[in-house]
This record gives structure tokens, C-alpha cells and sequence, in this order.
């Protein structure tokens, strides 16, 4: 009975610390997952920063130096020469730098309004983007999920402008472009642009997977060990229990028990007090207070069984006393006793004449 209310007890015990655990579990590891999704998530924020950072200085560059170097191949010759626009250039190096592992699943765009090549057209949610920088001069980023053709990406977005007034001459006015612009592109796109209006946005895209990918597993390894280490607190804490709570109180469930049924005798009364309560009466918290309390039970216990003890021992001898008188006086009242007892006087009456 006693190991059922042992069991019952540590079972009650884990059940409850598992229901903790599994709770802390799910808590901790949605939020673990939420904060490692918004650390990838900056990670990436940071690296397109940087690299839309290099693509302005590789178009500022190229608008500085490369651009007047090659306009004068742009006024002569019947085709354009691509390389002379920024733009061209920023797309080339950054299609270069896609072949380096840690940069291949990022694309980048210049998405312009009224753009030169249709290619850089902004989409309707990429209008949206430019619209809202427009609209918040101070804001420098936008970053996000999008859905495009049933994937998910992550974008961001920072606002594109011109600086390099040398770039006006390919985007002021048809009038003032040259031929072989307006015979590769037209008349009718990429003009009209302003210095620092804002045209459209630098934007990267990055497929969510990606992004998502390496915050599941930091995340599953962040929750393993924690699992772990769970696992093995509640594994100590039930150890701890057993050993500091459930054991003493199995000898205390004992004594009630036996206390309750009046089946303690003062042997087994002495035999609990030196044995079983004495490290318990020891401890200063609350099971040592309830282990005081069974010793001065037991003692009473104890106390009252040599009590029984020792009346029963008197009640013993006055019986025995009783008996004996009773058996005497029956002896006493015989024909035969008071024959004898004749005699012995007549003896003794004899005894008497003869010594006189």
C-alpha cells in the first residue's frame, strides 16, 4: 500500500512537471522561432543594405568616370553603348557577384516608374514601395514578405534617386539624348527624371525559404538542447523529491496508518522513533516539523502501552492475591482442614504437658 501511495505521489509529480515542460516547450520554442525568423530576417536586411550600398558607389562610379569617358563612342557611333548607364552596370556586376555561393538566391531590380528598359518597369506592389517613400521622405528601408508567381520572397527595398547630374543627359528630354540611345531604347520611356526625386527603389529579393531556413535551424538545435536540459532538471528535480520528500514521508504514512488502527505496538513504537524519525525530526523545514509531531505520537504511544503494561501487571497480581485468599478460605472451611487442624492443637497440647 505504501509503495502504491509512493508511486501515486511521483507519478502526480512527473505528470505535473511534464505538463510544465511541454508547456515551456511550445511557449519557448515559438518564441525562440519568432525571435531567430526576425534575427535572419535582419541579417538579410543588413547584407542588402551593404549590397545596395555597392551597387550606388559601383553607379556613382561608373556615372563619374566611366560614363564621360564613353559618351563620346555614344554620340559617333550608330549603336549604344550599353556600359555608358549606370544601371547596365549595377545589373552586370551584381549578376557577377550572384555566382558567389553565399549571393546566389539574392536578385536585384531598379525598379523605376518610368524606366528606360521596360525590364526595370516597377510592378504594381514595387509602386506601392515608391509611392510610400514619396509619401516618407525620412524613411530609408522597407523590408518584408511578398508572394510572387506562388513563391514567397523577402524583399528589401531602399529609395532610388539621381545624384550624378551627368546621368540627365541620357533622362531630361528626348531632345538632348543621344541618337544611338533614342534608336536602341525610343523617345517614349526613361526621360523626364528630376536630381533626387525619387524614381523607384533598389530592391532584393531574397526566396523566403531562404531567410526561414536558417532560423529553423538554429531554432531546432536551440530547442534540442533546451529539451535536453529539461529533460534532465525534471529527471533531478524527481530524483530530488524522491529522495528529500517521498521517502520520509512513506514512514510517516506508515506510522498514521498503523496509529490509526491501533496496531503500533511499544516495540514497534521504539523501533520507528530510533530508526525512521530520527533524521526526519532533524530537518528544519516543514516535514521536519510534521516528523516532530508523529515522534511525540509515538512516544505517547509508547508511553501509553507501558502504562497498559503495568496496570495490567497489578491488575495481574491483585487477581492473583484474590484467587489464593479465596482458594484458602475454601481450604480452610473443609471437614478435613478442621480435623487436622484439631489434631495439631491436641498435638500440640501434648507437647506442652510432656515438657512441663
Amino acid at each position: 500500500m505504501f509503495k502504491k501511495f509512493n508511486s501515486k505521489l511521483a507519478a502526480k509529480f512527473t505528470l505535473l512537471l511534464s505538463l510544465v515542460f511541454i508547456g515551456a516547450i511550445i511557449v519557448s520554442g515559438l518564441t525562440l522561432s519568432k525571435a531567430l525568423e526576425k534575427r535572419a530576417e535582419d541579417e538579410v536586411v543588413y547584407r542588402s543594405q551593404i549590397l545596395a550600398e555597392t551597387m550606388n558607389s559601383v553607379r556613382n562610379f561608373t556615372g563619374t568616370h566611366v560614363t564621360p569617358l564613353l559618351m563620346p563612342l555614344v554620340d559617333t557611333q550608330s549603336a549604344f553603348v550599353p556600359e555608358a548607364i549606370p544601371s547596365y552596370t549595377v545589373r552586370e556586376v551584381f549578376d557577377s557577384l550572384r555566382k558567389n555561393e553565399d549571393y546566389k538566391d539574392f536578385f536585384y531590380k531598379d525598379a523605376i516608374l518610368n524606366p528606360t528598359n521596360l525590364k526595370d518597369k516597377a510592378d504594381e506592389f514595387e509602386t506601392k514601395i515608391i509611392e510610400r517613400f514619396r509619401n516618407e521622405p525620412d524613411l530609408k528601408t522597407v523590408s518584408g514578405f511578398r508572394d510572387s508567381y506562388g513563391e514567397k520572397l523577402f524583399y528589401s527595398a531602399r529609395p532610388f534617386s539621381l545624384k550624378n547630374s551627368s546621368c540627365l543627359r541620357c533622362h531630361s528630354t528626348p531632345e538632348i539624348a543621344p541618337k544611338s540611345h533614342i534608336t536602341s531604347y525610343g523617345s517614349e520611356n526613361g526621360f523626364g527624371w528630376k536630381l533626387k526625386e525619387i524614381l523607384g527603389t533598389q530592391i532584393i529579393y531574397v526566396p523566403a525559404s531562404e531567410v526561414i531556413k536558417g532560423a529553423n535551424q538554429a531554432s531546432l538545435l536551440f530547442i534540442s538542447i533546451f529539451a535536453g536540459i529539461f529533460a534532465f532538471v525534471i529527471w533531478l528535480i524527481g530524483e530530488l523529491l524522491k529522495r528529500n520528500v517521498l521517502q520520509p514521508i512513506k514512514p510517516l504514512a506508515q506510522i498514521a496508518q498503523k496509529i490509526s488502527s491501533d496496531e503500533m505496538s511499544a516495540e514497534e513504537a521504539e523501533e520507528f522513533e530510533k530508526s525512521k524519525l530520527g533524521a526526519i525530526v532533524k530537518r528544519d523545514d516543514e516535514l521536519g516539523q510534521l516528523g516532530r509531531v508523529f515522534h511525540r505520537m509515538v512516544r505517547e504511544v509508547y508511553a501509553r502501552e507501558q502504562q497498559l503494561k503495568q496496570q495490567l501487571q497489578k491488575l495481574r497480581l491483585e487477581i492473583d492475591d484474590s484467587k489464593r485468599a479465596r482458594q484458602v478460605a475454601e481450604i480452610a472451611d473443609t471437614e478435613e482442614f478442621q480435623k487436622l487442624r484439631a489434631e495439631a492443637r491436641e498435638m500440640r497440647g501434648k507437647w506442652s504437658t510432656e515438657n512441663e
